[in-house]
Protein backbone atom coordinates (compact mmCIF):
# COMPACT_ATOMS: atom_id res chain seq x y z
CA UNK A 1 0.00 0.00 0.00
CA UNK A 2 1.46 3.32 -1.06
CA UNK A 3 1.77 5.90 1.71
CA UNK A 4 0.09 9.25 1.04
CA UNK A 5 2.58 12.12 1.11
CA UNK A 6 1.80 14.80 3.69
CA UNK A 7 1.31 18.29 2.32
CA UNK A 8 3.11 21.14 4.03
CA UNK A 9 1.66 24.60 4.65
CA UNK A 10 3.48 27.77 5.56
CA UNK A 11 1.39 29.70 8.10
CA UNK A 12 2.08 33.42 8.37
CA UNK A 13 0.09 35.43 10.92
CA UNK A 14 0.26 39.20 11.04
CA UNK A 15 0.47 40.08 14.77
CA UNK A 16 -0.55 43.67 13.95
CA UNK A 17 -3.84 42.59 12.38
CA UNK A 18 -6.93 43.50 14.40
CA UNK A 19 -7.37 39.94 15.66
CA UNK A 20 -3.75 38.92 15.07
CA UNK A 21 -2.87 38.66 18.74
CA UNK A 22 -5.62 36.14 19.44
CA UNK A 23 -5.15 32.40 19.42
CA UNK A 24 -5.54 30.59 16.10
CA UNK A 25 -4.74 27.20 17.61
CA UNK A 26 -8.24 25.84 16.87
CA UNK A 27 -8.03 26.89 13.22
CA UNK A 28 -4.60 25.33 12.89
CA UNK A 29 -5.92 22.10 14.37
CA UNK A 30 -8.64 21.94 11.70
CA UNK A 31 -6.03 22.21 8.95
CA UNK A 32 -3.74 19.64 10.57
CA UNK A 33 -6.63 17.21 10.98
CA UNK A 34 -6.81 17.13 7.16
CA UNK A 35 -3.30 15.68 7.05
CA UNK A 36 -1.51 18.97 6.37
CA UNK A 37 1.74 19.70 8.20
CA UNK A 38 1.53 23.35 9.31
CA UNK A 39 4.80 25.24 9.67
CA UNK A 40 4.36 28.69 11.24
CA UNK A 41 6.96 31.35 10.56
CA UNK A 42 7.42 35.11 10.62
CA UNK A 43 9.36 37.21 8.16
CA UNK A 44 12.67 38.69 9.25
CA UNK A 45 12.99 42.43 9.93
CA UNK A 46 14.10 43.19 6.36
CA UNK A 47 12.40 40.27 4.62
CA UNK A 48 8.66 40.96 4.42
CA UNK A 49 5.96 38.36 3.87
CA UNK A 50 6.69 38.08 0.13
CA UNK A 51 10.36 37.41 0.85
CA UNK A 52 9.45 34.72 3.38
CA UNK A 53 7.17 32.96 0.87
CA UNK A 54 9.88 33.05 -1.80
CA UNK A 55 12.45 31.64 0.65
CA UNK A 56 10.17 28.77 1.70
CA UNK A 57 8.62 28.08 -1.72
CA UNK A 58 10.58 24.91 -2.54
CA UNK A 59 9.65 23.19 0.73
CA UNK A 60 5.90 23.96 0.97
CA UNK A 61 2.71 23.14 -0.92
CA UNK A 62 0.54 26.08 0.14
CA UNK A 63 0.55 29.38 2.03
CA UNK A 64 -1.95 30.18 4.78
CA UNK A 65 -2.12 33.87 5.65
CA UNK A 66 -3.69 35.08 8.86
CA UNK A 67 -4.33 38.79 8.48
CA UNK A 68 -6.36 41.43 6.74
CA UNK A 69 -6.42 42.80 3.22
CA UNK A 70 -3.12 44.64 3.67
CA UNK A 71 -1.35 41.42 4.67
CA UNK A 72 -2.78 39.58 1.67
CA UNK A 73 -1.69 42.45 -0.56
CA UNK A 74 1.87 42.13 0.74
CA UNK A 75 1.86 38.40 -0.04
CA UNK A 76 0.41 38.79 -3.55
CA UNK A 77 3.65 39.26 -5.55
CA UNK A 78 5.19 36.06 -4.19
CA UNK A 79 1.96 34.08 -4.58
CA UNK A 80 1.77 35.09 -8.25
CA UNK A 81 5.44 34.24 -8.82
CA UNK A 82 5.48 30.86 -7.08
CA UNK A 83 2.00 29.61 -8.01
CA UNK A 84 1.45 28.39 -4.44
CA UNK A 85 -2.24 28.23 -3.44
CA UNK A 86 -3.42 30.70 -0.79
CA UNK A 87 -5.50 29.90 2.27
CA UNK A 88 -7.10 32.86 4.06
CA UNK A 89 -7.71 33.20 7.80
CA UNK A 90 -9.47 36.60 8.11
CA UNK A 91 -7.89 38.51 11.00
CA UNK A 92 -8.12 42.07 9.74
CA UNK A 93 -10.43 45.04 10.15
CA UNK A 94 -12.42 44.86 6.92
CA UNK A 95 -11.55 41.45 5.41
CA UNK A 96 -13.00 42.49 2.06
CA UNK A 97 -11.20 39.83 0.01
CA UNK A 98 -12.61 37.13 2.29
CA UNK A 99 -16.05 38.73 1.99
CA UNK A 100 -15.78 38.71 -1.82
CA UNK A 101 -15.00 34.98 -1.84
CA UNK A 102 -17.53 34.06 0.86
CA UNK A 103 -14.86 33.03 3.38
CA UNK A 104 -16.33 33.36 6.90
CA UNK A 105 -14.62 35.41 9.62
CA UNK A 106 -15.03 32.49 12.01
CA UNK A 107 -11.49 31.09 11.92
CA UNK A 108 -12.43 27.43 12.31
CA UNK A 109 -14.91 27.69 9.45
CA UNK A 110 -12.31 29.49 7.33
CA UNK A 111 -9.80 26.76 8.17
CA UNK A 112 -12.32 24.11 7.13
CA UNK A 113 -12.34 25.61 3.62
CA UNK A 114 -8.57 25.15 3.43
CA UNK A 115 -8.86 21.61 4.79
CA UNK A 116 -11.49 20.75 2.16
CA UNK A 117 -8.90 21.47 -0.55
CA UNK A 118 -11.12 23.15 -3.17
CA UNK A 119 -9.21 25.84 -5.05
CA UNK A 120 -9.92 28.28 -7.86
CA UNK A 121 -8.05 31.03 -9.71
CA UNK A 122 -8.55 34.73 -8.95
CA UNK A 123 -7.37 37.79 -10.84
CA UNK A 124 -4.91 40.40 -9.67
CA UNK A 125 -5.15 44.07 -10.48
CA UNK A 126 -1.89 45.91 -11.06
CA UNK A 127 -1.18 49.64 -10.74
CA UNK A 128 2.29 50.73 -11.78
CA UNK A 129 3.29 47.11 -11.14
CA UNK A 130 1.83 46.99 -7.60
CA UNK A 131 -0.77 44.22 -7.15
CA UNK A 132 -4.18 44.52 -5.53
CA UNK A 133 -6.90 41.96 -4.82
CA UNK A 134 -9.78 44.32 -4.03
CA UNK A 135 -9.55 47.91 -5.20
CA UNK A 136 -7.12 50.72 -5.89
CA UNK A 137 -8.23 54.32 -5.59
CA UNK A 138 -7.19 57.92 -5.95
CA UNK A 139 -8.67 60.89 -4.09
CA UNK A 140 -10.85 60.68 -1.00
CA UNK A 141 -10.26 57.04 -0.05
CA UNK A 142 -6.50 57.39 -0.54
CA UNK A 143 -6.59 60.32 1.88
CA UNK A 144 -8.59 58.11 4.24
CA UNK A 145 -5.98 55.36 4.06
CA UNK A 146 -3.26 57.89 4.84
CA UNK A 147 -5.12 59.30 7.84
CA UNK A 148 -6.32 56.07 9.42
CA UNK A 149 -3.50 54.67 11.53
CA UNK A 150 -2.95 50.98 12.18
CA UNK A 151 -3.59 51.61 15.87
CA UNK A 152 -6.97 53.24 15.14
CA UNK A 153 -8.02 50.36 12.87
CA UNK A 154 -7.08 47.81 15.51
CA UNK A 155 -8.93 49.68 18.28
CA UNK A 156 -12.05 50.86 16.46
CA UNK A 157 -12.42 48.45 13.54
CA UNK A 158 -14.72 49.47 10.69
CA UNK A 159 -16.13 52.25 12.91
CA UNK A 160 -12.73 53.93 12.65
CA UNK A 161 -13.23 54.37 8.91
CA UNK A 162 -16.47 56.29 9.51
CA UNK A 163 -14.95 58.61 12.12
CA UNK A 164 -11.97 59.59 10.00
CA UNK A 165 -14.08 59.79 6.83
CA UNK A 166 -16.45 62.31 8.41
CA UNK A 167 -13.54 64.54 9.36
CA UNK A 168 -12.02 64.35 5.88
CA UNK A 169 -15.31 65.07 4.12
CA UNK A 170 -15.54 68.46 5.80
CA UNK A 171 -12.39 69.62 3.99
CA UNK A 172 -12.67 67.58 0.80
CA UNK A 173 -12.06 69.12 -2.64
CA UNK A 174 -12.55 67.78 -6.16
CA UNK A 175 -9.43 66.82 -8.11
CA UNK A 176 -8.86 67.18 -11.85
CA UNK A 177 -7.82 63.99 -13.60
CA UNK A 178 -7.54 62.54 -17.09
CA UNK A 179 -8.72 58.99 -17.85
CA UNK A 180 -7.16 57.20 -20.83
CA UNK A 181 -8.89 53.93 -21.70
CA UNK A 182 -10.27 51.99 -24.64
CA UNK A 183 -9.07 54.56 -27.16
CA UNK A 184 -10.58 57.56 -25.36
CA UNK A 185 -9.21 60.35 -23.14
CA UNK A 186 -11.54 62.15 -20.71
CA UNK A 187 -10.93 65.11 -18.40
CA UNK A 188 -12.92 64.83 -15.18
CA UNK A 189 -13.40 66.62 -11.86
CA UNK A 190 -13.91 64.05 -9.14
CA UNK A 191 -13.86 63.34 -5.43
CA UNK A 192 -12.60 59.79 -5.94
CA UNK A 193 -11.71 57.31 -8.66
CA UNK A 194 -11.87 53.62 -7.76
CA UNK A 195 -10.53 50.77 -9.87
CA UNK A 196 -11.81 47.42 -8.67
CA UNK A 197 -10.53 43.91 -9.25
CA UNK A 198 -12.76 42.22 -6.69
CA UNK A 199 -16.24 43.13 -5.48
CA UNK A 200 -15.84 44.56 -1.97
CA UNK A 201 -13.58 47.15 -0.36
CA UNK A 202 -13.52 49.63 2.55
CA UNK A 203 -15.33 47.44 5.06
CA UNK A 204 -18.19 46.24 2.88
CA UNK A 205 -18.50 48.83 0.12
CA UNK A 206 -19.11 47.35 -3.34
CA UNK A 207 -17.26 48.37 -6.50
CA UNK A 208 -20.03 47.17 -8.81
CA UNK A 209 -22.96 44.87 -8.11
CA UNK A 210 -21.93 42.25 -10.71
CA UNK A 211 -18.16 42.51 -10.21
CA UNK A 212 -16.24 39.30 -9.56
CA UNK A 213 -12.64 38.63 -8.63
CA UNK A 214 -12.31 36.13 -11.47
CA UNK A 215 -14.05 37.90 -14.39
CA UNK A 216 -10.87 39.14 -16.12
CA UNK A 217 -11.90 42.82 -16.00
CA UNK A 218 -11.50 45.98 -13.93
CA UNK A 219 -14.55 47.95 -12.76
CA UNK A 220 -13.95 51.70 -12.62
CA UNK A 221 -16.11 54.41 -11.09
CA UNK A 222 -15.60 58.13 -10.50
CA UNK A 223 -17.60 60.22 -7.99
CA UNK A 224 -18.11 63.50 -9.84
CA UNK A 225 -20.28 65.13 -7.18
CA UNK A 226 -20.80 68.83 -6.55
CA UNK A 227 -20.81 68.81 -2.74
CA UNK A 228 -19.63 66.49 0.03
CA UNK A 229 -23.19 65.93 1.32
CA UNK A 230 -23.97 64.25 -2.00
CA UNK A 231 -21.71 61.41 -0.89
CA UNK A 232 -24.05 60.78 2.03
CA UNK A 233 -26.92 60.32 -0.43
CA UNK A 234 -24.80 57.92 -2.46
CA UNK A 235 -23.77 55.73 0.49
CA UNK A 236 -26.57 53.15 0.13
CA UNK A 237 -25.68 52.69 -3.56
CA UNK A 238 -21.96 52.50 -2.76
CA UNK A 239 -22.67 49.63 -0.40
CA UNK A 240 -24.75 47.70 -2.95
CA UNK A 241 -22.60 48.58 -5.98
CA UNK A 242 -25.40 50.38 -7.83
CA UNK A 243 -23.77 53.85 -7.88
CA UNK A 244 -23.47 53.76 -11.70
CA UNK A 245 -27.21 54.50 -11.89
CA UNK A 246 -26.61 58.05 -10.60
CA UNK A 247 -25.99 60.86 -13.09
CA UNK A 248 -22.90 62.17 -11.27
CA UNK A 249 -21.11 58.82 -11.15
CA UNK A 250 -19.07 57.78 -14.17
CA UNK A 251 -18.63 54.00 -14.42
CA UNK A 252 -17.19 51.58 -16.95
CA UNK A 253 -15.56 48.17 -17.29
CA UNK A 254 -12.15 47.73 -18.92
CA UNK A 255 -8.91 45.76 -18.86
CA UNK A 256 -6.55 48.75 -18.81
CA UNK A 257 -6.78 52.42 -17.81
CA UNK A 258 -4.25 55.18 -17.13
CA UNK A 259 -5.10 58.00 -14.72
CA UNK A 260 -3.15 61.26 -14.87
CA UNK A 261 -3.37 64.23 -12.51
CA UNK A 262 -1.82 67.70 -12.59
CA UNK A 263 0.40 66.81 -9.63
CA UNK A 264 1.32 63.38 -8.19
CA UNK A 265 -1.40 61.96 -5.94
CA UNK A 266 -1.14 58.83 -3.77
CA UNK A 267 -2.78 55.57 -4.86
CA UNK A 268 -4.39 53.34 -2.25
CA UNK A 269 -4.12 49.59 -2.97
CA UNK A 270 -6.09 47.36 -0.58
CA UNK A 271 -5.74 49.94 2.20
CA UNK A 272 -2.04 50.71 1.71
CA UNK A 273 -0.51 53.70 -0.11
CA UNK A 274 1.90 52.10 -2.60
CA UNK A 275 2.40 54.40 -5.58
CA UNK A 276 1.38 57.75 -7.10
CA UNK A 277 -0.13 59.15 -10.28
CA UNK A 278 0.32 58.91 -13.18
CA UNK A 279 -1.07 55.44 -12.59
CA UNK A 280 -1.44 52.68 -15.15
CA UNK A 281 -3.94 49.98 -14.17
CA UNK A 282 -4.17 46.56 -15.78
CA UNK A 283 -5.62 43.14 -15.05
CA UNK A 284 -3.76 39.85 -14.69
CA UNK A 285 -6.40 37.11 -15.07
CA UNK A 286 -6.10 33.97 -12.91
CA UNK A 287 -2.84 35.14 -11.36
CA UNK A 288 -3.35 33.53 -7.93
CA UNK A 289 -4.94 30.26 -6.78
CA UNK A 290 -7.04 30.48 -3.61
CA UNK A 291 -8.80 27.94 -1.35
CA UNK A 292 -12.44 28.99 -1.62
CA UNK A 293 -15.91 27.67 -0.74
Amino acid sequence: MQKTLTKRALLVVNPKARRGTGSIAAARAVIEAAGIDVHESRPGPDEGIAGLIRAEADSIDMVVVGGGDGTLNAAAPALAETGLPLGVLPLGTANDFARTLGIPVDLQKAAAIIAAGRTGPVDLGLVNGHPFFNVASIGFSAELAGELSAAAKKRWGVFGYAVVAARLLARSRLITAWLDHDGTSEEIHTLQISVGNGRHYGGGMTVEETAAVDDGTLDVYSLEIDHWWRLLQLLPSLRTGTQARWHDVRAFRTTEVTIRTSKPLPVNTDGELTTTTPARFEIRPGAVTVFRP
